[in-house]
């Protein structure tokens, strides 16, 4: 008998930079959007230092998107909208 390892149907899981460009994207298309990391981590399943983190990436990366450190007032608010 020989195992054989089939292709499942399940998509395959989002890296959290996905998911977190995903909810960037649905959030911008509504126009912009101005939040704190730790007010959205739990909407995301990310923490706030890895929302921070993946946010300095995504400004370079995400050329759909307009994002910007817009102030910091114990936590660094960013700015989002579409491009």
């Amino acid at each position: 008998m020989s195992a054989t390892t089939q292709p499942s149907d399940a998509p395959e899981p989002q890296s959290k930079e996905q998911r977190l460009k995903q909810f960037l994207r649905s959030k911008a298309d509504d126009g912009e959007m101005y939040f704190k990391s730790k007010f959205i981590a739990d909407e995301v399943g990310l923490s706030a230092k890895e929302i921070g983190a993946l946010m300095v990436k995504l400004k370079d990366s995400a050329t759909d998107l307009e994002i910007e450190k817009w102030s910091y007032t114990s936590a660094t608010t960013w700015r989002v909208c579409s491009a």
